[in-house]
């Protein structure tokens, strides 16, 4: 399996087979995190259900740029969005959707798979991860929805990832409602409560996933200076 070939362009694909994991959520979020330290960001929606692109519509133009893709578009839309000088580019995928989460995970640098720290949710990330496994994609298991502060599960979950021959991300995002009131109103947690727990952990996960990417810090240096 080739790797993704546009150098100056890093992909990031959010996929789970199981809904309500909060893909959607993580997408925006990234997308809009990398736009606020002066990335140049795009967020590709495959979901029919457009939940991205109607968040989108609701933002009135203001970055970052959501476009729709049928899952054979991938490819096209990435090389399309490199060539005009993006540097990262977020893809959300439907569940139980295994062309698009193929497609998508072919295509990408980083694959995040979240998934709620539950026996369920946890048992339906093992088909996520051996598709991953089956792209040579490195990916990792972000915990999401789950309570604020209960260290043993996820604990427990990681040892079960683990176990599946998985990776987990050391930033968990925990249910809050700032993400369901920002996202209702068109904004990002970052504009709704700049300040806020909600905020500081996606911060938290952008910089580690730029790490992950081999991203330079250069565009949060400037924003601090």
């Amino acid at each position: 399996m080739t790797t993704p070939s546009h150098p100056h362009t890093q992909t990031i694909a959010i996929i789970s087979q199981k809904g309500g994991a909060g893909k959607t959520t993580l997408a925006i979020h990234l997308a809009a995190a990398a736009t606020r330290v002066g990335r140049i960001s795009l967020l590709i929606d495959t979901d029919p259900q457009a939940s991205a692109s109607q968040w989108a519509e609701w933002r009135q133009g203001t970055p970052p740029e959501v476009i729709d893709s049928a899952p054979p578009r991938i490819p096209a839309k990435i090389a399309a969005a490199a060539a005009q000088g993006a540097e990262l580019i977020v893809i959300d995928t439907p569940p139980h959707a295994d062309l698009a989460a193929s497609k998508a995970a072919e295509c990408a640098d980083l694959v995040l798979i979240p998934c709620r720290p539950s026996a369920f949710d946890l048992a339906a990330m093992r088909t996520t991860i051996r598709l991953v496994e089956l792209l040579a994609r490195p990916a990792f298991v972000v915990f999401t929805a789950g309570p604020p502060h209960a260290p043993h599960i996820y604990a427990d979950a990681r040892d079960l990832v683990t176990g599946f021959g998985g990776q987990t991300c050391p930033i968990i995002l925990p249910d809050r409602a700032a993400y369901r009131h920002a996202v209702a109103a068109g904004q990002t947690v970052f504009e709704l409560d700049p300040g806020g727990k909600a905020a500081s952990e996606f911060e938290q996960l952008h910089m580690w996933g730029c790490e992950q990417l081999h991203m330079s810090t250069f565009a949060h240096e400037r924003k601090s200076a």
